[in-house]
């Protein structure tokens, strides 16, 4: 196209057909055709000064919300999602979207079989936008906010200004089970083959109670389970296995204490190095951390006096998992040592948390947002406003490749 303006057109009409197309896009690339210009432009990082990528609108679908249902997740928080008659969206089928919380189905005004409009928030998960509020018959049916929990027939309550409802049982059945699923997860102890499914299955055969009973099992245990052969149940002892020797930090994450994600287990793990240093802490000294704060330090203290808890770390140490978290070999000679990092977008191998576990190990800083202070930022895919402010501020930025090298000098 000769110019910008007939660049913008294409853009709306090609936006116009999109859905007809034989294959699904979520976006177009606008780009200087001439080399020449290309090359006074330049390029930035891996990035080139003279392509651009423009998104689409998210693609919406109109469909009946059908039914409520109410999930427990491990903090006893109640996610309401929408049971949707089946609709095609942005490439797939759409059956469910999620609803947020109570406030957000007040807010739209929801009810049980209205005509809603729904989209994927980034392409990918599906959520409603709004009621259709013009197509209501009358035989609508308001939402009816649980009292008691689904899963445990406990009281909910809502705490604070907090928007979330939450189970107040402690041992609630549904904060075992997804407490279990979190702890397994690869961002915390890392545990492959022992998905969800296999956590019910282990549940369900009182196999399993609480995070310490995976280190009891065995291989004539795992092998009662569905679809669970000789090579698989090896496998997944040896992941359990292997799981003991993860640094503290992985741990105090895997342990689903409320407000404690992994950049502060993290910290905590820096911190006080041991599991017992951590439980004589007391409130002021936790809260006056930076990234710490009083909230977070309540959480702990709270999590850390319980009997119950007590005793499963207690159990944790008995089979053999690090109570302590030793600070894997740092250079100072590394690029990274001392440097302060920032990851922005998708990389193409590694999760965010695991790349920026790595720099730390190096003696690297992490750091969520982009300042003069900067040495490095990380760049992957659809990487947005933090990667154009490093380039304002003339950061250096590197791709997962470089990053990795960069690791090992």
């Amino acid at each position: 196209v000769p110019d910008i303006e007939a660049a913008i057109k294409f853009i709306e009409e090609f936006d116009a057909k999109r859905s007809s197309l034989a294959y699904d896009t979520d976006g177009a690339v606008i780009k200087v055709n001439a080399v020449y210009q290309q090359r006074i432009l330049g390029a930035t990082g891996k990035d080139p000064r003279w392509a651009i990528a423009f998104k689409f609108p998210p693609e919406q679908a109109e469909t009946t919300l059908e039914d409520i249902v109410w999930r427990v997740g491990r903090t006893g928080v109640l996610t309401p999602t929408a049971v949707l008659t089946p609709v095609k969206l942005s490439g797939s089928v759409v059956s469910r979207a999620t609803l947020h919380n109570e406030d957000f189905i007040r807010e739209k005004g929801i009810c049980i079989g209205d005509r809603v409009i729904i989209n994927k928030a980034g392409e990918i998960i599906p959520e409603v936008l709004r009621v259709v509020e013009g197509k209501r018959t009358g035989e609508e049916v308001p939402v009816v906010i649980p009292i008691e929990c689904p899963e445990c027939g406990w009281k909910v309550e809502r705490q604070g200004s907090e928007a979330a409802i939450r189970c107040t049982n402690p041992h609630c059945p549904a904060l075992g089970r997804e407490g279990l699923i979190h702890f397994v997860s690869r961002d915390a102890m890392n545990i492959e083959g022992c998905g969800p499914s296999v956590i019910n299955q282990l549940i369900d055969s009182e196999l399993v109670r609480d995070v310490a009973d995976l280190y009891s099992l065995n291989k004539e245990d795992l092998l009662k389970l569905e679809r669970m052969g000789e090579k698989s149940a090896d496998n997944l002892l040896k992941a359990i296995e292997a799981s003991k020797e993860n640094e503290l930090d992985k741990l105090l994450f895997g342990l689903g204490i409320r407000h404690v994600g992994a950049k502060v287990a993290r910290i905590l793990a820096e911190e006080f190095g041991t599991v017992e240093k951590l439980m004589a802490a007391e409130h002021e000294q936790l809260a006056a951390i930076r990234d710490i704060g009083g909230k977070i330090a309540e959480s702990v203290v709270t999590w850390l006096s319980v009997p119950s808890n007590i005793d499963l770390l207690e159990r944790l140490a008995k089979a053999g998992l690090k109570m302590e978290f030793a600070t894997r070999a740092t250079s100072e000679g590394n690029p990274f040592f001392g440097k302060t990092l920032v990851f922005t977008g998708t990389l193409p191998t590694l999760g965010r948390a695991e790349a920026q576990t790595m720099a730390q190990d190096v003696g690297a800083k992490v750091s969520g947002s982009v300042s003069k202070k900067t040495d490095y930022v990380i760049a992957g895919a659809e990487a947005g406003s933090k990667l154009e402010k490093a380039t304002k501020l003339g950061v250096t930025v590197i791709d997962e490749a470089t990053f990795l090298q960069m690791l090992k000098e």
